[in-house]
């Protein structure tokens, strides 16, 4: 049974729009929000105040916005990222600061310039700078101390078992036996394992999943949050947890960012691709018209596709051609089939895709000897002797 609950963070809006060719104006990044809130998800990163004037006002406009999900700002631990963050987020009804500091040994080398030592200090201080002003502005009490811990794997170099360790290493190290602290992991798929290190956080302990729609961000993009909430519906047996997404409108949202952002996903993106529920091959054909079942994990409408497609192509079979043949309103006989999908084939050996006035074309000239020999005039033979 389902007992537990999981967090869906999207960062759509923030790391999601760092994507080379994502960008989104103000408008945009609003009308996304709009949907991602219809959508179910429990916080929207809406932007990184302090880098521009334009992300300060996307979070404050969706902040303003979006009203029955929490908002989030990120921001770095310096004093004037968390003030600025704060500022943002002053409209919001469930407003939440993100503060991130870098911690392997290369960053603080290369990139911060700091010891071991510094980062710590800098982490508490700007921890307890955050929590007291929200405390201040929204009476929430908390102990002096951040309420989520957010692993992440930022440049994607972790293994699924790796990243598991870790995140149990943290609950048992640091959260305990306390309930008021949640593991939030953000993961990036230079490695294409992006959901499946964010999977294999949650049965290690993690209960919050940053992620995109699409999958979008930096480089090869971050968990994509249709994958991890689908395959926590399908796999239920394995990943008993609950999420608020309605996946009815996962497809629509997909759509919308595509629109957006002018940037559409790949035909065979799981979940959002195209040729997701699309079968072209004769064997799986025929099983989907059987039973859809037989080659589905899901059903379409699940995640808000109208329907399967039987794509025809040259790996198509006579099942799939004397349904579309149905569906075009043409009833065959086997005669009729086979003459059609000989001209079909011999087609399709050329062809990438077959349409239906392709179709039509093959049947054509022996409906009109057909209709010809139904409306021809009666003739009467005369004997001569």
């Amino acid at each position: 049974m389902k007992t537990e609950r999981v967090e869906i963070f999207d960062t759509t809006l923030r790391d999601g729009e760092q994507s080379p060719g994502c960008s989104m104006n103000l408008e945009e990044k609003v009308r996304l929000a709009r949907k991602l809130e219809g959508l179910g998800v429990d916080i929207i990163e809406a932007g990184f105040p302090i880098a521009s004037e334009g992300d300060f006002a996307a979070v404050k406009a969706v902040a303003a916005e979006c009203r029955d999900v929490t908002v989030a700002a990120l921001c770095r631990t310096a004093e004037q990222d968390v003030m600025r963050a704060a500022e943002a987020l002053r409209g919001a009804a469930h407003p939440r600061i993100h503060t991130f500091v870098a911690t392997s040994d290369i960053h603080l080398d290369y990139k911060l310039k700091k010891t071991r030592l510094e980062v710590i200090e800098m982490t508490r201080n700007a921890v307890r700078l955050a929590v007291d002003y929200l405390c201040d502005v929204f009476a929430a009490a908390v102990d002096s101390g951040a309420t989520i811990l957010n692993v992440p794997d930022t440049v994607g170099y972790t293994l699924p078992n790796e990243f598991a360790e870790l995140v149990r290493h943290v609950r048992e190290r640091v959260v305990g036996d306390r309930t008021d602290i949640t593991i939030s992991v953000h993961c990036h798929n230079d490695l294409g394992l992006a959901v499946a290190n964010s999977l294999a956080a949650i049965s290690a302990g993690a209960r919050q999943i940053e992620c995109t729609i699409n999958g979008i961000g930096e480089r090869a993009g971050n968990a994509s949050l249709e994958e991890v909430v689908m395959a926590m519906s399908v796999r239920a047996d394995s990943l008993p947890f609950l999420t608020n997404i309605n996946t009815r409108e996962i497809y629509s949202t997909s759509q919308l960012l595509s629109q957006i952002i002018s940037f559409g996903v790949q035909p065979n993106k799981a979940i959002v691709g195209r040729n997701a529920f699309a079968h072209e091959a004769g064997i799986h054909q025929h099983g989907v018209i059987s039973n859809p079942l037989c080659y589905e994990i899901m059903t379409p409408e699940s995640v808000g596709v109208t329907a399967n497609e039987l794509v025809l192509g040259k790996h198509s079979g006579r099942h799939a051609l004397a349904l579309r043949y149905e569906e075009m309103g043409y009833t065959l006989s086997r005669a009729e089939l086979d003459s059609a999908y000989g001209r079909f084939s011999e087609l399709a050996d050329r062809k990438k895709r077959i349409y239906d006035q392709d179709l039509i074309s093959f049947i054509s000239s022996e409906l009109d000897v057909q209709t010809a020999v139904a409306n021809r005039e009666p003739w009467t033979q005369v004997a001569t002797a």
